[in-house]
């Protein structure tokens, strides 16, 4: 697929990622929709600067944990421009919790975490596929994660779903073909809110210096370095799918 003129749905695109894909995208002259649960500023800041880059954008608030909102986010796509071309599924959540406390989750973290997870992007991907593959091309990233290929990462919950968001890539690989390819991008750490919350400023530099001493290249990812690859996969990659792309660093290779 080529990216001018192309439809793009992004969920979660208010912040991180997310926003990073949905602005890079627009500036290559594709029309996005920026979706969005509760970050409604700052996803709105996102479509004034995917305008601004030369791009079009909706403003589309949906859960993806929600099938409606799903429908109702490829549907608003469809009503506005007529296609859909390219889905990121980006929205993500996770709860931090010690893997040795085997208490500190229960029944209820796991099934709110593979809600936005896994099946969010699965039902994303089923509202989006029979628009797509009338484009006789399409593509759709998953952005996943390290933790669902090393199984380290904020909790088991969040690793666990992860993983099964790397098997269920391949699964849609092989279903969608040859029409739309699926692929996975697996960050390790990206320098972002998503942990930098958990800390104040001074524990959080201490954190990411750890990681960056850890990792072969000595360096955490930015949000554009994880949208940078997303993108390769969507337009430079016409025979790249079920993979899952490890985009942390070197951090699977241990040092």
């Amino acid at each position: 697929m080529k990216f001018e003129d192309a439809v793009c749905i992004v969920t979660g695109a208010g912040t991180g990622t997310g926003a990073a894909c949905a602005i890079q995208l627009a500036k290559k002259g594709s029309r996005v929709v920026v979706n969005y649960s509760r970050s409604e500023q700052e996803a709105r800041d996102v479509v004034e600067k995917c305008i601004a880059a030369g791009g079009d954008a909706l403003l589309a608030k949906g859960n993806v944990a929600e099938d409606s909102d799903c429908r109702a986010l490829a549907q608003a796509a469809l009503d506005k421009w007529g296609r859909i071309d390219a889905l990121i599924n980006n929205a993500g959540i996770t709860k931090f919790a010690n893997a040795a406390d085997l208490d500190a989750l229960d029944a209820e973290d796991f099934q709110s975490l593979y809600s936005v997870n896994v099946i969010g992007a699965y039902q994303m991907t089923r509202a989006c596929a029979p628009a797509m593959k009338k484009q006789g091309v399409a593509s759709i990233v998953n952005i996943s994660s390290i933790s669902g290929v090393r199984g380290v990462g904020s909790s088991t919950a969040y690793i666990a779903s992860k993983g099964a968001l790397n098997a269920m890539t391949l699964a849609l690989a092989r279903a969608l073909a040859p029409e739309i390819r699926v692929n996975a991008v697996c960050p390790g750490l990206i320098d972002t809110r998503w942990h930098s919350a958990r800390f104040n400023a001074e524990d959080y530099e201490k954190f990411k210096a750890r990681y960056e001493k850890t990792v072969p290249l000595a360096k955490s990812a930015s949000p554009d370095d994880v949208a940078e690859v997303a993108l390769w996969l969507l337009e430079g990659a016409a025979l790249v799918t079920g993979e899952t792309i490890l985009v942390d660093g070197g951090l699977h290779l241990g040092k």
